[in-house]
Parts: C-alpha cells; structure tokens; sequence
C-alpha cells in the first residue's frame, strides 16, 4: 500500500498516512465539516503516523465529544481528526484536501451523515 504525506498549511503538523487510494471522498454534513469543507477517507488508527507538530497540535470537541478535531495551532487547518467507530475501533479521517500530490477532485463524493450522530 502507498503511503501519502498530509500537513496543514503552514507545515508545522504533517503524517503519513499508508492507504490504498480511496474510491470515492466522504463530505460529512455535521456542522464543523460542512463549514470547512472537508473531503475525508476514513482509516484505522494503526495506518496513521504524526510526523510533527505534536507541540502546536489543538483539540476541538463538540456535540457527543466523540471526534477529536485536530487543527493546527499557528495556521488553523483542520487536516485529520480522529475517533472511535460504532464498535469501538479507532479510526482517523483524513482530510484528502491536506494530502500532497493527491487529486481528490477526481473522485465521486459520497455525503456521510455525522449530523446524526
């Protein structure tokens, strides 16, 4: 599987995150993604590696407090968040808008319902 390299915008955070390369984005209607746009593909938390920014990192919660939105805390870019699923398996939703040398635009987006959650 190859792996992508993701950062905010600034470059303080970045990771790498190892995936075959979606299908199809997700656009999340839940009021924090909708509002910034989001496009994400969702991973296990074992296919996630932070390579820096660990220090300028925040954490945003809201609603049932189950999603940890991660954004950087000099340029403000949401660029993953993660959690845990239904079943209690952690995951990270990558933002593919983040990702270097990746064409998200080219794939078929799906709406994901997070404002039921």
């Amino acid at each position: 599987m190859p792996t992508y390299r993701g950062s905010c915008h600034c470059g303080a955070v970045s990771y790498d995150v190892t995936m075959d390369a979606p299908k199809k984005a997700f656009a999340c209607n839940c009021s924090i993604c909708s509002r910034t746009g989001a496009l994400l593909a969702f991973v296990p938390l074992t296919a996630f590696s932070l390579v820096s920014g660990a220090d300028v990192l925040r954490d945003y919660q809201f609603g049932k407090r189950h999603i940890h939105h991660k954004f950087c805390g000099t340029c403000g870019i949401r660029s993953f968040a993660n959690g845990s699923d239904e079943s209690g398996k952690e995951s990270v939703a990558i933002n593919l808008h983040c990702l270097h040398d990746f064409d998200e635009y080219a794939l078929p987006v799906e709406m994901f319902d997070g404002a039921a959650l």
